[in-house]
Order: structure tokens, then sequence, then C-alpha cells
């Protein structure tokens, strides 16, 4: 059976482009998407739109981020329709009634009053992060420049995201692509969780902005510290606050903004932080 759908992640398009000099005609590379559908045992799970390349990796990390699995053991097997856009998932034992209804928003039990909009699954996988790394502001920002000299195929067509998964002192792990800043952190996942990669003390690397979806997928990849180029939400420091990720925003001309937790970057000492 094939290890997942993997096609062209990009495709030439006629273009017409205008500047001073007038119009011109030629082609354009643009990203390509299309719609997976997991069903788990037989039934429709989700569908999720995506990038067709490491689609086996975002099938494991999606479901572990939901709940679903805890392990690569608990998928018996998954066959690919490549035509038909489907992954049909065999899981080891049974789902209940509430890992069913993973959609269903829930309020979970924690001081600060930003985990009253978790889902049900967020509750259960996003962990808190209690790592003591430390990584070098100097280190951050190699680590972006590292992130955008490997983004070939956002240079090529300008509309894909980049997560990379790194080593504080040691580097880049495993990087990972997708039209969906959400699945390119769930292909991250996936590729961890099936290797038996060690997350604790990493750094998740990212070329958006920082939303509360993205602090909490970072929370379930177990990473301690978030380090993206683009703004922050504030329901997003709030998480990053209450799971002890360091968050650190607008990463970019040797300049970067440190919001959560910034004792890991050696900005101040746990005392000093400010609350949010």
């Amino acid at each position: 059976m094939p290890d997942g759908i993997d096609r062209a992640v990009d495709t030439a398009f006629p273009v017409w482009r205008y500047s001073a000099d007038g119009w011109s005609a030629g082609e354009d590379a643009v990203a390509e998407e299309i719609p997976l559908t997991v069903r788990l045992d037989g039934e429709e799970f989700v569908t999720v739109v995506c990038s067709p390349q490491d689609t086996e990796d975002l099938v494991f990390g999606f479901l572990a981020g939901e709940g679903i699995i805890a392990s690569p053991e608990d998928i018996e097997r998954i066959d690919w329709d490549e035509a038909a856009g489907f992954a049909d998932v065999r899981l080891r034992r049974r789902l209940d009634g509430a890992e069913a209804d993973f959609g269903r928003r829930v309020i979970g039990s924690c001081c600060g009053r930003s985990r009253q909009f978790y889902f049900r699954s967020d509750v259960r996988t996003a962990r808190t992060s209690i790592s003591r790394v430390r990584m070098r502001p100097e280190e951050c920002l190699a680590a972006m420049a590292e992130l955008q000299r490997r983004s070939a195929e956002f240079a090529r067509t300008g509309g894909v995201h980049n997560a990379a998964l790194w080593s504080p002192g040691r580097g880049l792990i495993a990087m990972r692509t997708d039209i969906g800043r959400h699945n390119a952190l769930d292909k991250l996942l996936g590729y961890c969780l099936r290797r038996g990669i060690p997350t604790r003390d990493a750094a998740i690397i990212f070329s958006g902005r920082i939303s509360s979806e993205v602090l909490l997928k970072t929370a379930k990849i177990g990473a301690a510290i978030l380090i993206a180029k683009s703004a922050p939400t504030g329901l997003a420091l709030r998480l990053a606050h209450d799971l002890g990720i360091t968050a650190a925003g607008f990463v970019r001309g040797g300049r970067m903004n440190v919001y959560t937790h910034p004792e890991r970057l050696g900005a101040a000492e746990p005392s000093q932080e400010r609350q949010p």
C-alpha cells in the first residue's frame, strides 16, 4: 500500500502581469491543494484541505492532536485511495462517544481564563511545558533565517506555511510545509510521533503569526518555545502563559518580541515576567 498521497505541490498556471512597462503574459507557480478525507473504521471523521505531500504524517499528527491516538501503534493500518482522496484508518480499539465528538468546546480546569476556549480534544492533548531549556536570541534569529532559506516552495509560490522542529544548540531536526498553517504543525507532530523524536526541550520555528490554534498545536507537539515570524493574538499569548510556553513574535530583521516566559531566551527571570 502507498504511504500516503504524494503529488506535485505546485503547478504552472498562465498569468497576465502588469507593471510600469504594461502587460506581459507568462506563467506563475501556484501552490496545489487537495481535500483529504479521513475515515475511522469506515466512518467519515474529517476532511482536511492540505498540500498533497507528507499526508501520512498529517493523518498521524491530526489524530494525535485530537486525542484519537497516543502512539503509532494505536493505528492498525491505513488504506489510501489517492484518486478519491481518502485515508481509511483502522484503529486497534473502538472510539467512545466523547472521543468521536472531538469538536465540542469545554471549560478546562486552570487558573488562566483563556482555557475556556479549549475544545474537548485540546483538554486531553495540550501539554504544559516545564522544560528548563535555554535558547540564545542569536540562535532564534539564525533558526528563522534557516527556515526561510529552506523554504523553497514558499519562494516559488508564496502560498504555503512552514514549520520546523529545532533543537537548541543542535539545529534543525525536521521541517514540514503546507498551505494550512495548522496542517504544517500536524505534519510535524506526526513525523515526531512516528519516529519517537523527543520534543520536550525543542522549539517550533514558524513562518506565520501566532494564533491560538498555532499555540495549541505547539503545546500538543510538546515544545517549550515558539519562534514565529509574524504577530501574536491576545488569546494565543494568554494560552502560552498558562501552558508554560515561551512565545516570540516578529522574529525578523535582527529583532524579535518575547511575550511569555522570557527567561528561556535570557530576557528576564521568572519572577520578573509581566502578567498578561
